[in-house]
């Protein structure tokens, strides 16, 4: 079963009702700017002496800490790569394989709803729409194969990025509406 795909312009921050949210983290875990400077002043001290504890993340992959004070019990913390045009390709593999880890983090600690930001394309500077169809594609691919994710919802910082992300999903399921599991607000 594929998970039910939703789009919102909002704070990723202030996101209630799923069990986890997503941070656009980098190497260290230990806190930056945009996503993830927001998400670890959100989440208070506590977010940053446990991610100290988790040794840092590899591009591409993904870890698990508390939520703390924040409106969700977890955080899934995961690394994108910084884009360039001369590995695009690479890229493209590794920014799938973030979403992925994400979701296969979220299956293994018995999680069902989880919510994404748009992973790199900030100061790592990973074109928005190209971003969008590998996220997009990635995270029906693997929701499907898991079977026990059933939400996935993208809170998007800016009216462009929800409108490549709707873009990006509508190519993927062509045909589908708002009837179909799927919504953008």
């Amino acid at each position: 079963m594929t998970a039910a795909i939703t789009l919102h312009r909002g704070d990723i921050t202030r996101e209630t009702g799923v069990d986890a949210i997503v941070n656009a983290a980098n190497t260290s875990l230990l806190g930056g700017g945009g996503v993830d400077g927001a998400i670890h002043r959100a989440a208070g001290p506590r977010l940053l002496a446990e991610t100290r504890t988790l040794g840092g993340c590899a591009t591409g992959d993904a870890k698990i800490s508390g939520g703390y004070d924040l409106p969700v019990a977890h955080v899934i913390h995961t690394v994108g790569p910084v884009f360039s045009a001369s590995r695009a390709e690479t890229c493209d593999r590794l920014l799938a394989s973030a979403y992925r880890r994400s979701l296969e983090v979220a299956h293994e600690n018995g999680l069902r709803s989880l919510a994404f930001p748009s992973i790199s394309t900030g100061v790592y500077r990973f074109p928005v729409e190209r971003a969008a169809r590998v996220a997009i594609a990635e995270v029906l691919e693997v929701s499907a194969r898991l079977g026990d994710i059933d939400e996935v919802r993208w809170v998007l910082f800016d009216d462009a990025t929800l409108h490549a992300y709707e873009q990006a999903l509508a190519e993927a399921l062509p045909g589908t509406d708002d009837g179909a599991g799927l919504s953008a607000d």
